[in-house]
Order: structure tokens, then sequence, then C-alpha cells
């Protein structure tokens, strides 16, 4: 007697949704665009002042020729993004950041270093913008909080790596130590280069798959990617613009001169105020998926007043004590808050543009933004030299961070433009 084979079709295991391996991407694309090379010039900055021989002024305005670079590129990053992809335009940016880190290192002058400063800021807006916009292809609506949550903390790791990094790297070399630690973190970006241009994909349908938690979005699939009229015409946009420089100006001063002024002023070593730093980086992780679950949950606008509020006590805190208790409260608050208002930039703009115009919308916006970023680094060093200390720009800081939160308590309804 015959026996009927019975053939047993064995299911194959569920593979992990590609949109994972992008997110992971754009944390290491934001990582190397901002968390090496602006927040690595903050760990290094006492030990640059001192061997080139700065002062506050030009610290300051080192970080506002990055911030330069970074507003001049960023409307074209959109641009750009939007008609060859993000993929080639964030990878182009990688190795631009990862080229001007290891220049740094190589210039001798202060002029020379404004070169290298710009350009750092240049690769900056070209990785990041585009970065951040890909989580709206990526990811529906209804995740798209939390994943520009996750996409901002490429900013914390950059804290985490560069807090004991740099400090452990001035122990061990000699005069020229601070040169070396630009070498190192070009090193680190070439990497992040190499991985972001072998494993980005522009959308899911490429490679054909659908959005993470994804709607269909007929709407956005008409849209022009270049149709500036939905963008520029926006009401919400301009709002959102306003409290963007509100953010720029404000998060810019800490974050650049809060290992200095701990040092200078606060009685701290080097190792011991990067080790602060790397705490901050740490809890700073978390930041942006706490305030992307709240925004998904109870609204994007609600997540953004109690943010800027927070970081504003955070900075007025720092700037009128020296207490080892004001100083370690001012560090939490700004932990669990610090990359939450990019991510929520990124969501909104998300929400109301659509994924083909975002890269357009947060481009406009981070053009005011950005001249936030450049006018408060040179004005806060201008401080520190007139009045001896940077404290009264920390409190200018907290003042504009509550301006921020003012704003966002009056924005409009989000509707969508796409």
């Amino acid at each position: 007697m015959e026996q009927t084979a019975k053939v047993v079709v064995e299911k194959a295991p569920p593979r992990i949704h590609y949109g994972f391996i992008v997110i992971t991407m754009i944390v290491l694309a934001v990582f190397g665009a901002l968390g090496l090379a602006r927040f690595g010039y903050a760990s290094m900055l006492p030990a640059m002042q001192d061997g080139l021989h700065l002062t506050n002024t030009q610290t300051g305005e080192l970080q506002s020729w990055n911030s330069v670079g970074y507003l001049l590129t960023v409307v074209f990053a959109g641009i750009l993004a939007a008609r060859y992809g993000p993929r080639v335009v964030i990878s182009i940016s990688l190795l631009v950041v990862a080229l001007a880190m290891i220049a740094s290192g190589l210039f001798p002058v202060f002029d020379a270093e404004r070169v290298s400063r710009f350009f750092t800021g240049v690769g900056g807006a070209g990785a990041n913008v585009p970065a951040m916009a890909l989580i709206s292809a990526w990811f529906g609506a209804k995740r798209r909080g939390l994943a520009a949550g996750a996409g901002v903390a490429g900013s914390s790791v950059g804290l985490i790596v560069t807090g004991p990094l740099v400090p452990a790297i001035l122990n061990r070399y000699g005069a020229e130590d601070w040169r070396v630690s630009w070498y190192v973190l070009g090193a680190l970006g070439l990497i992040v280069f190499v991985l972001c241009a072998m494993f980005l994909r522009n959308r899911p349908d490429e490679i054909g798959l659908t959005s993470i938690g994804g709607e269909t979005r007929r709407a956005e699939n008409r849209a022009s990617s270049l149709d500036w009229g939905l963008v520029y015409k926006s009401r919400l946009l301009w709002e959102l613009a306003a409290i963007y420089f509100a953010f720029g100006f404000s998060y810019i001063i800490y974050s650049t001169f809060f290992v200095t002024y701990l040092v200078r002023e606060g009685g701290f070593s080097a190792a011991s105020a990067g080790t602060l730093w790397l705490q901050v980086g740490i809890v700073t992780t978390i930041s942006g998926f706490i305030w992307g679950g709240v925004s998904d949950r109870w609204g994007r606008r609600v997540a953004l007043l109690i943010v800027f509020a927070l970081q504003g006590i955070s900075f007025l805190v720092f700037g009128v004590s020296h207490s080892l208790l004001a100083i370690y409260l001012s560090a939490a608050l700004f932990a669990i808050t610090a990359w939450s208002i990019p991510a929520l930039m990124s969501a909104l703009a998300g929400d109301v543009f659509g994924a083909r115009l975002v890269p357009a919308a947060l481009g406009l916006m981070t053009v005011v933004f950005g001249i936030g970023q450049i006018i408060s680094p040179y004005l806060a060093g201008a401080i520190a030299d007139a009045t001896q200390s940077f404290a009264l720009a920390f409190v200018l800081a907290g003042i504009f961070s509550l301006l921020g939160a003012g704003g966002a308590m009056f924005l409009s309804e989000a509707k969508s433009a796409a």
C-alpha cells in the first residue's frame, strides 16, 4: 500500500521590519552630525581654549560659525533630499562632517578653526534635517512621536561618548591633546558615514514594504515635494519656527558652555565635569521617548509647553547658583528634556505637511532655529568676557526658554497641509 506523503510547509520566521534598521541609521546619522561635532566641541572647549589662547568671545564665535554653516545649508538640505533622496544627501553630509572634524585638529590658528567649524555645520544640517525627515516616510502618525524620540537620541549618544572619551584623551596626551580628540572623533564620523551609506533607504516602497504603523497617505503622494506654497503659507509653520528659535537660542548656550562653566566657575575638574556631562547624556537617551510618547497621547502642544518650562527652570537655576544641589537639579531637568523639542518639531511637521513636504518644512523651521544658534554663543561669550562669568548668559537662556513655553501655549491647531 502506498502511503501518502505529507508535505510540511514550514513558515519562515518573521523578519525584523527594515524600518527598525533605518531608525538605527538615523540615530547614527544624528550622532555623527550633531553628537560628535557639536557636543564634542563642548567637551574639549577648555583645553582647546588654552591651546589656542582664545577669549570667551572667540570660543562662542567658533560655535556660531558652526551654526552659520548649519543655517546656510538647512533649506538646501531639504530641497536636495526631496529631489535626490535623503540617503545620498545624508551620506555625503556625514563625510563632510567627519573630514571637518579632522581638519579641526590640523588647523593651527583661530581663523582656520572658523572654517572647520563652518563645515561641521554645513554637514550637520545636510545630515540631520533629512535624517529626521525620513521618520515620516517610515513611521505612521501614531508611531511618529516615539520614532522621532528615538532619532534624536543620536545626540545623547554623542554626549555619552564624548563625555568620558575626550577627558581620557586629554589626560593621556600632552600639549596638543585636544587635536588628538578631533582626530578620534573624525574617525568615528567616518565609520558612521560608511554605515549610513550602506544601510539607509529612502522609502519603504523602494523595497516592497509599507511604513510601520502606516496609514494610507494618498494625499501625501499627490503633493509635490517642492510645493513651497503649502509650506511657507502655513501660519502654524511660522509659529513653530518662532518657538524653535527660542530653543536654538537657549539650549546652545547651555550645551556649549556647560563644561567650561563647571571647570572655570563651579570648582569641578575637567574629569568630574566630563563625568557629569556623561551622566546627562545617559539620561537624555530617554528624553525623546518620554516626550514623544506624551505627544502621541496628549498632543504635541502640551508636550512642548512642559518641556520648554522645565528647560527654562534648568537654565535659570544653573545661572543663579553654584551650589551642587542647583547644578545637579539643572543637569537633571535638562537631561530629561534635552532632545525632545527637535523630536516634537519633526513629528509636528510630519503631521501637518506629510512625508514628501516635511524636508522643506523642517528646513524653513530650522533656518529660524539656526539664527538663534548663531546669535547666542557669541553673545554668551561676550557677556562672560564683560562680566567674568557665564551666569548671566545662562539666565538669558532660561528667559528665552520660558518665552518658548509661552509660544507653545498659543499654538494653532495642527491641520494637514499635504
